[in-house]
């Protein structure tokens, strides 16, 4: 992991179509990854700026194909890519996210290849919430996709929003489950975000676009290949403090998403199988290699409570502007009591609640009641 953010301080989120283009057309050159536009950005501070550089300035930083392509008239593909990408976002719940918005996902900017570009259908705001994610194989048997639903589930009661990959098997258990609970649902695609893949997730995809996020960094139109996915999993990973691997055969693309996880510094969880079980041989790869083994999701809310990056990670209000700490008193209390602060929306509560358990100013107590703590003067 970079000892240093070489990204600019993040504005607020860019409305302007114009600006958009530009950083589309950026993300689209031929030649420019992640990382070469970093360098770009590092040297001329915005895409606009990139834009107009001039071929001798771009080719002090980048080779002279790359420069070519970024002081060459705007391609008709481009062009149509952009009226296209420009007609998508003015509808309803259709959003993008540029590198140096205020509200890209902080965790995510400060891995070694952050995306450029976020597409994002949905409910935006579940990007500023803790974030775990769930993974595992796609063929997964029976009890595997279970765990993952009951995992995932109560992860999302706890206040937490699961990330996940939208494919078949732990994927989709894992995406329902999370949208039985107020901490919802990111589904990280490996296409264009106008595209649903695999087909047989495609309600799915529309209910987690009505009531959680779809995010890819892919432009629209992009179609699902094969290298997209492993790219897709830095994403996974890079958005979560913290990765649950629930089943993965041997060589399993959970895995992947395991080790980027590890080296991206979060915290890797994995559950146990059978010695029998070719979908466990992974996760035992995983723990013999220094995964936490875990039993029970009170031991990942338990890493996850004293997880930095989950702090980094949530929008949280400070304490003294809390609104629930008069609404709490000095008593046990029931979380649904405490709905009517947030207008019934219970998604907002356990974020809150989270947020004050994080502070160290709230306990939770058996039977699921809450209640504030007293700290001594």
């Amino acid at each position: 992991m970079q000892d240093t953010d070489p990204t600019p301080p993040a504005s607020p989120q860019c409305s302007n179509p114009a600006a958009i283009a530009d950083w589309i057309r950026l993300a689209e050159a031929p030649g420019v990854g992640c990382r070469t536009a970093r360098v770009l950005l590092d040297a001329f501070g915005s895409p606009a700026a990139i834009l107009r550089a001039g071929h001798a300035a771009l080719a002090a930083h980048v080779p002279a194909s790359v420069a070519a392509a970024l002081s060459a008239p705007l391609p008709a593909e481009t062009a149509r890519l952009l009226d296209q990408t420009l007609d998508w976002l003015a509808r309803p719940g259709h959003h993008i996210l540029t590198l140096h918005d205020s509200d890209y996902p902080e965790v995510l900017r400060h891995i070694p290849d952050p995306p450029l570009l976020l597409y994002i259908n949905g409910r935006r705001e579940l990007l500023q919430r803790p974030p775990v994610a769930v993974v595992g194989s796609r063929n997964a048997s029976t009890q595997g996709r279970a765990n993952a639903e009951n995992f995932a589930r109560a992860l999302s009661e706890a206040g937490l929003c699961v990330v996940s990959g939208m494919a078949l098997g732990i994927d989709t258990a894992a995406h329902e489950g999370a949208l039985c609970g107020p901490g919802s649902t990111i589904a990280v695609v490996g296409t264009g975000i106008d595209r649903v893949y695999p087909a047989r997730n495609r309600a799915l995809a529309h209910r987690i676009a009505d009531e959680g996020c779809i995010v890819s960094e892919y432009a629209l139109g992009t179609p699902p290949v094969a290298n997209n996915f492993p790219r897709r999993n830095r994403i996974i990973s890079g958005m979560a403090a913290g990765v649950l691997v629930v089943e993965a055969a041997a060589q399993s693309g959970s895995l992947i998403t395991a080790q980027m996880a590890a080296e991206q510094g979060r915290e890797v969880f994995a559950l146990p199988g059978s010695i029998h079980s070719t979908l466990a041989k992974g996760c035992h790869q995983l723990i013999r290699e220094g995964a936490r083994l875990v039993e029970t999701v009170d031991e990942v809310l338990e890493a996850m409570r004293v997880s930095p990056l989950v702090r980094q990670a949530a929008s949280i209000t400070p304490v003294e502007d809390s609104i629930l700490l008069e609404a709490l008193g000095h008593d046990p209390v029931e979380p649904d009591a405490l709905l009517e602060c947030f207008g019934g929306d219970a998604g907002l509560l356990a974020g809150e609640l989270l947020a004050l358990e994080l502070a160290g100013v709230l306990e939770r107590l058996p039977g699921g009641r809450v209640q504030r703590v007293v700290r001594a003067a």
